[in-house]
């Protein structure tokens, strides 16, 4: 272990703090560097962090090598042993360094929660596992929003014993091996004085209690197989592969443990009428050649029924229009994407004698189309002021 040079720098606190102001500040430096929280490759680190701050702390929190250490530094308090006269730090490990911060934070409920230790006595309840389906929708559902009902194969609460896992709705009883506590501690001696070590009972994993008469329907497990069905209530103007979380909704824990969630992953189905873009639909329009030549209102298809465009005289193929909040909601928000109406002129195949003769009387008189037509620029264009620059 390294040589820490300054206790007090190490703890972040002035040579005059208090006991509670050490103490709070050795709290804050255990969440951060506890070995528990950090990723594998950060692991060796912070062990040494926490065994430098945890030896910091022994120290400055017990007057009497307080004193030492104010007197003489480190060599106050790293003799050679307890029987040379200092107070031992010279071989501190990782093991004494969480015993000490389990000593004196294992009741206090932030840390308790979130190491497992403390006064609470047994661990928490085993939570049960979550649910993964797969929901399907048609992008009117997406437009409107839908309750989509979903029917599961999983475990349920048995009602034979509520959950208990015990025969005839018994108690379970206290263990006999930790007492009831889910724990047992074993007591040993270290350079600090004794210590007691905690792990989680083996006799009953843990739960502080065991069953002597399980229930004969779920085996003493709380759970059976059944059947459910869920609503699910899900929100316009979700996208692909988005999902919904629901809380509690999945595999009970075993023993009235907490339950799981239910996961449900959106796929949208594609709409023979639209293009998606995020908010924004896409919806190609046949013109006819009158239609585009002279211009017309006409009704298109919106996610919330027609709309009337008005067309002006002389459109082109790939003309854009777009008619503003005929789109898809947006999530979370009262506004409503657009609708681009993309044109496309319909040449017919087949002619009457009347309509031939009208257009070889058309041609006689019309003008060639501009070059840049011709190249099809326009439609490029079209579409990037569309998309691009709205």
């Amino acid at each position: 272990m390294s040589q820490p040079s300054d206790y007090y720098a190490l703890l972040g606190v002035a040579r005059n703090a208090g006991e509670a102001e050490i103490k709070k500040a050795y709290r804050g430096l255990a969440m951060k560097h506890h070995p528990d929280r950090v990723a594998s490759e950060e692991k060796t680190a912070a062990e040494e962090k926490f065994k430098q701050i945890t030896e910091a702390y022994e120290v400055l929190r017990d007057p009497e090598k307080r004193a030492a250490y104010d007197r003489y530094g480190v060599a106050g308090v790293r003799g050679a042993g307890a029987a040379g006269g200092g107070f031992g730090f010279a071989h501190f490990d990782l093991s004494e360094a969480l015993n000490i911060f389990m000593r004196d934070f294992g009741g206090l409920g932030g840390l308790d929660a979130f190491f497992g230790g403390g006064e609470r006595g047994r661990r928490d309840r085993q939570r049960g596992q979550d649910l993964k389906v797969t929901l399907e929708l048609t992008l009117d559902e997406v437009a409107k929003g839908a309750a989509k009902t979903v029917r599961l194969r999983t475990l349920d609460r048995c009602t034979a014993c509520s959950g208990t896992g015990a025969q005839d709705g018994a108690r379970p009883t206290p263990c006999g091996t930790c007492g009831g506590t889910g724990e047992v501690r074993r007591a040993a001696r270290s350079m600090f004085g004794q210590f007691v070590s905690v792990s989680p009972c083996p006799s009953c994993a843990g739960e502080g209690s065991v069953i002597r008469q399980p229930c004969p329907k779920c085996q003493g497990d709380g759970r059976v197989r059944a059947d459910k069905t869920i609503q699910i209530d899900v929100p316009a103007g979700v996208q692909e592969h988005h999902y919904l979380t629901m809380r509690g909704q999945g595999v009970p824990g075993p023993r009235n443990g907490p339950p799981g969630d239910l996961i449900a992953v959106l796929e949208i189905a594609d709409d023979p009428r639209f293009e998606r873009h995020g908010d924004d639909l896409v919806y190609d329009l046949p013109l006819s050649l009158t239609q585009a030549a002279l211009g017309a209102e006409v009704e298109v298809p919106t996610p919330h029924g027609t709309a009337t465009l008005k067309v002006q005289a002389g459109t082109q193929t790939g003309a854009v229009y777009r008619v503003k909040g005929k789109g898809l909601p947006r999530l979370g928000d009262s506004g409503r994407g657009d609708l681009h109406v993309r044109v496309h002129v319909w040449t017919p195949t087949k002619l009457t004698a009347e309509q031939r003769a009208l257009l070889e009387q058309l041609a006689k008189v019309e003008t060639a189309p501009p070059a840049e037509d011709r190249l099809g620029r326009k439609f490029w264009e079209q579409l990037r002021q569309a998309f691009g620059n709205r």
